[in-house]
């Protein structure tokens, strides 16, 4: 590959940086005006309470739909929601090439025939170890270790050097499925020479190295072995080293495996396709249940996170048809708490313990690995790359400097601490943020997208807090009020301190305001309508405290 006059490589990250989550990373290469781009990971975050209703949080994608034309390809390292969750939505917009391994293809095409109206993505399935040519980029797939099928690291070549992208990775001597991750591959680039890495600084903040699967195989085995009654147990349901780990244990104590949850059986129809189901026993139906004595059986379930609506949940509520927990029987939350969960999971675990089940979880016995590196596996991956460019990603602030600290102390010469929406070049020259572009985050609501303004989010969110109220105000010929104004309230106290009626007290304050309005002057309608609006609002807030929204109509 020849280097084009002027030319520049640039790293643009629009999410995952300075945040958890919403993985989207561009590389640019050529001169400023005509660079050639791909996109590595489109992925999600998840919404918390101050979004009410929303669905999914995806990235902005302004800048590089402004620059289609020169969109050569998108590249997925692995089939976690927070790389290739926002892909069914994002696609019409960018209508360019896609490559994914077997595993995270199976997954898209699973949850595509879920969704009503998602496009046909046309896909190019790539596989460990191989290399492919994308616009001026020449990408190779360097295995590693996570907690899902087929993670890769990207080595990025263009003219300007090689960029090593980790993706999410670990490094796991035994891992349960796939391969290692190819320290041999990572120390041929190191050797060749690497211009910058883009590390994951998940765990950045924590000393040492992950316990390996297995062994997190051997602390459920030990659980499950204990266990006097039924066991049932929460992961991630894309961790199918974890599923996997969880039958096998089941299988050595004797029990059978029942599975509970839709995602979790959309994710292992796609494993047994690819044969990382292989060996297992099959799983029991529901309506076996019934019929499995309580000593024999595991329950392996979505609701990990608290979600209201998945299996744990339901179980907790005994809300399930077929499938019930008693007194005697254990959970065990084989998973992370991602932060903002933290009170749902509570609540259910609360439930359960109502309900006399035992709770087991990461500080009770080993049950939960992360698939991200501490610091002793960065240490070693810098030692194999020996990058001169250091770049952490995929990560909070604390994350982010953590790992930019580490990267200085161990050798490597420059560390650039980058945010999502900052343009750092590459090369040539020293590691620099040259540009700001447009990010920020896009909401999918129901079947719509679009920002928090035209979603109406930030209408919902004061909703929430202090409710509507609708004023019709009906004038007649002579502009005088018709009869006292029409009122609703919605999500608003109904009384005040002292006892009286807030509806009372706003059809008042409505009345006074129209009456303070001399009559030539309501000939301007909209003057009345924002009176009224004021007027009402104040009346809430002088006996409630609070300001709701509130909607006014006046007609003649």
């Amino acid at each position: 590959m020849a280097k084009a006059e002027n030319a520049e490589l640039v790293f643009v990250p629009l999410g995952g940086v300075g945040e958890i989550g919403m993985n989207f990373a561009l590389y640019g290469y050529g001169p400023p005006s005509a660079r050639e781009w791909i996109v590595i990971d489109v992925g999600v975050t998840f919404p918390d309470a101050s979004l009410p209703g929303v669905d999914l949080v995806l990235p902005d994608t302004r800048f590089i739909e402004e620059n289609l034309a020169n969109l050569r390809g998108i590249i997925i390292t692995h089939a976690h929601e927070d790389h290739y969750g926002a892909l069914l939505d994002t696609w019409p917009k960018l209508k360019a090439p896609v490559w994914m391994t077997p595993f995270s293809a199976g997954l898209l095409e699973a949850k595509r025939q879920g969704e009503q109206g998602a496009p046909k993505i046309p896909l190019t399935i790539y596989r460990a170890g191989e290399k492919f040519t994308v616009g001026p980029f020449e990408i190779e797939a360097i295995p590693v270790a996570h907690s899902i099928p087929e993670p890769m690291s990207l080595a990025i070549t263009s003219p300007a050097g090689t960029v090593i992208h980790t993706g999410d990775w670990k490094i796991d001597p035994e891992p349960t499925i796939g391969p290692k991750t190819d320290e041999a591959r990572f120390r041929a680039y190191g050797d060749k020479g690497v211009l910058a890495l883009i590390c994951d600084s998940t765990n950045a903040l924590r000393e040492g190295e992950s316990p390996s699967e297995v062994a997190v195989g051997e602390g459920l085995k030990g659980v499950i072995q204990a266990a006097k009654g039924r066991v049932a147990v929460t992961t991630f349901s894309s961790n199918v080293g974890r599923i996997v780990s969880i039958a096998k244990a089941a299988r050595d104590a004797g029990r059978q495996c029942l599975v509970l949850g839709r995602s979790l059986k959309r994710v292992i129809d796609v494993a047994g396709e690819l044969g990382y189901m292989d060996g297992l026993p099959e799983f029991i139906a529901e309506e076996d249940f019934g019929f499995i004595p309580r000593e024999n059986l595991v329950i392996i379930c979505t609701g990990s996170q608290g979600e209201p609506l998945a299996a744990l949940a339901k179980l907790s509520r005994e809300e399930m048809k077929s499938v019930s927990l008693t007194a005697g029987d254990t959970v065990v939350f084989s998973s992370r708490t991602i932060p903002g969960n933290e009170k749902a999971i509570l609540e259910i675990k609360n439930r359960l313990i109502d309900l006399g089940v035992k709770i087991i979880e990461d500080g009770d016995a080993l049950v939960h690995v992360s698939g991200h590196p501490r610091r002793s596996e960065l240490r070693k991956m810098y030692e194999w790359v020996r990058p001169q460019i250091g770049v952490p990603v995929h990560g909070e602030a604390a994350h982010l400097v953590a790992q930019g600290s580490l990267m200085s102390t161990s050798g490597i010469g420059q560390v650039a601490q980058v945010r999502d929406g900052d343009m750092l070049r590459l090369a040539p020259g020293p590691a620099t943020i040259i540009d700001q572009v447009p990010f920020g985050r896009v909401y999918k609501d129901g079947r719509l997208l679009g920002t928090d303004q035209a979603m109406g989010i930030r209408d919902r969110r004061k909703l929430s807090f202090a409710g509507h109220v609708a004023v019709n105000v009906v004038l007649d010929d002579k502009y005088e009020l018709a009869g006292d104004p029409d009122l609703v309230a919605i999500g608003v106290a109904e009384a005040d301190g002292r006892g009286e009626s807030l509806e009372d007290l706003m059809i008042d304050a409505a009345i006074g305001a129209v009456d303070s309005i001399p009559r030539q002057r309501r000939k301007d309608l909209d003057l009345v309508q924002e009176a009224v609006r004021r007027a009402v609002r104040g009346a809430a807030n002088e006996a409630w405290g609070k300001k709701p929204l509130v909607t006014v109509f006046v007609t003649r």
